[in-house]
């Protein structure tokens, strides 16, 4: 055994990168080419391969920090022959073919012939084909995209074409850097693998060597090769990779851009198969690679296992992660204190779990809003006859209850509204109780307690069980139980103030009623203008399990009923 050096490989340009993630532990065994930093600089996210198999000895860095070309990195054991060519490339104290550390005997045997081919590419470029590389099991694929044309400069790795077969849209990459001399194909070419796709003038450097490295085991020994050592990229398998990754000195011709493939089933905290372009769209996605099983070659996570993963998610309803999701980037902070003071607050528990389930629900329901004014002119009226029987009751009577009673006669009469959607299995629950929620503004947050049956109980009941539940939830003793099970909510503002507003449905419920502040106005009678207090109400709702005729009748039924009390009767 013999420890080396990780060093950090050419950067194709970029004067430093920032790790954006640490992917290995001490004491990890990796095999050559597995990722084991994330770097981002300002063009791309990439990983830094291992340059040998081995085990992981010592890390020096950690997430965040800004790394630069020939940088020490940490150190890993590796064995005795095995990886020996990959060190002595990344330190410069031998020129070798860059094949991977698992050689055959005919491999070694042009070992030499190599080097001669790298040494000259180094030093002269050159021209060179540009093929298609190994197509990851595909037989053929369609150009769906040309994203460069003759005269353009591409770094290795650079992406040139879009392609698209029958299970996933990548990425064909630049074989090495240099300008594109001939294009000899267009959008909607159908493509097999090895075909000629156009000249490339290849730049004197690195970039050549490991070219011309890769066109000499190509034509030489792949045929003898294992598949991980084959040289090229599988187009299937490693969609638009990075050229800070290529430039690297272990990046060999033999092995390509491709890192070594983990099985679907990679277990929790462990490697996941997957190249930096799928990483950086579940950064997007908030998606965790450690939970999506990858449908390429070998298990490798593609575009549309990110995809499918995410739409799997939203229809299930799963949490929402934090900070972004569903393919919305996070919004960048800037440096507030430059504008002047700042302190910074962390957010209570129910303000944490408000934002996550609005997020989720909005992002989950397809969200229309109704309004609706009621006239309670008759209502207020009858409450406050009332305020001196609630007095010796020890009730303070409120709008609320009223609220509850016309929405439980509502969901009574419009059983479509007291449902949830199982998108998993596409089935509508239908519920044969009736639970309501009611929003309650505390100290700490919003919070929802739950009356139940509301259908079955009186005015009064429903007065003194919401005043008992709201002074539970200002004094921040209530359970589990009091908030769960509920159909439908209500939000009342009234007491605020403001004439309407679009409240966020409280999924898995399908709808909400906000109430806003009652005010008079004039109302036509047929003879004349009377003053008429009117109840502002706004029914949001979830259009996947209701349509806008539903809601407007629901509103309505609401309007009447508040209207006359006499309607629940009915």
């Amino acid at each position: 055994m013999s420890e080396q050096e990780i060093r950090v490989p050419e950067l194709g340009g970029a004067e430093s990168v920032e790790i954006v993630g640490v992917l290995v532990s001490v004491g990890d065994s990796v095999n050559a080419e597995d990722p084991l930093l994330e770097l981002e600089s300002d063009k791309a996210t990439v990983e830094l391969p291992a340059p040998a198999a081995g085990k992981i000895t010592r890390l020096d860095v950690k997430e965040g920090d800004s790394l630069k070309e020939g940088d020490l990195v940490g150190m890993m054991e590796t064995a005795e022959g095995g990886g020996a060519s990959d060190g002595e490339e990344a330190q410069g104290d031998e020129a070798s073919s860059g094949t991977s550390p698992a050689q055959d005997e005919e491999q070694s045997a042009d070992q030499g012939s190599e080097e001669t081919a790298a040494g000259e590419a180094e030093t002269s470029g050159g021209e060179q084909e540009i093929h298609v590389p190994e197509l990851g099991g595909a037989e053929s694929v369609e150009i769906v995209g040309v994203l460069v044309s003759v005269g353009d400069s591409v770094n290795a790795e650079d992406p040139l074409l879009e392609l698209e077969s029958d299970k996933a849209t990548v990425e064909m990459p630049s074989p090495a850097t240099g300008k594109i001399t001939r294009l000899d194909v267009k959008e909607g070419d159908t493509l097999k693998e090895g075909d000629v796709v156009g000249m490339l003038e290849v730049a004197g450097g690195g970039s050549g060597a490991a070219a011309s490295g890769g066109q000499e085991q190509k034509a030489g020994s792949k045929e003898q090769a294992p598949e991980s050592e084959q040289q090229g990229t599988p187009v299937g398998a490693s969609p638009a990779r990075d050229n800070t990754k290529s430039e690297a000195p272990s990046q060999s011709a033999a092995s390509g851009t491709a890192a070594k493939p983990e099985t679907p089933d990679t277990p929790s905290g462990k490697l996941v198969h997957a190249g930096p372009a799928v990483r950086r769209i579940a950064r997007e996605f908030g998606a965790d690679l450690q939970q999506i099983q990858g449908s390429g070659p070998k298990g490798r996570i593609l575009k549309e296992d990110v995809q499918t993963w995410v739409r799997n998610q939203l229809q299930s309803g799963g949490s929402a992660p934090a900070g972004g999701g569903a393919g919305i980037p996070e919004v960048p902070l800037p440096d507030f204190s430059q504008f002047g003071d700042v302190e910074r607050q962390s957010m209570t528990k129910i303000q944490r779990l408000t934002a996550q389930g609005m997020h989720r629900s909005w992002l989950n329901v397809p969200h229309v809003t109704q309004f609706e004014k009621a006239d309670i002119t008759d209502l207020e009226a009858f409450r406050k006859d009332h305020k001196a029987e609630g007095e010796k009751r020890g009730v303070k009577m409120t709008l609320l209850p009223f609220l509850m009673k016309a929405c439980a006669h509502a969901l009574t009469t419009y059983p479509q509204f007291n449902v949830s959607l199982d998108m998993a299995n596409e089935q509508i629950i239908q519920k044969h109780y009736c639970h309501i929620g009611i929003a309650v503004d505390t100290p700490n947050g919003l919070v929802v307690p739950v009356i139940r049956d509301v259908d079955q109980k009186s005015i009064w009941q429903l007065a003194e069980e919401a005043q008992e539940l709201a002074g539970k939830a200002r004094d921040k003793k209530l359970t589990n139980n009091d908030m769960s099970g509920a159909c439908f909510t209500i939000t009342s503002l009234g007491g605020i103030g403001g004439t309407a507003f679009t409240p966020i449905v409280n999924s898995p419920e399908v709808a909400i009623l906000g109430a806003s502040k009652a005010s008079m106005e004039p109302f036509w009678d047929g003879a004349q203008f009377q003053p008429r207090l009117m109840l502002p109400l706004s029914l949001s709702y979830d259009h996947r399990a209701i349509n806008g005729a539903d809601a407007a009748r629901f509103t309505t039924l609401l309007s009447r009923v508040l209207g006359d009390l006499r309607e629940l009767l009915m």
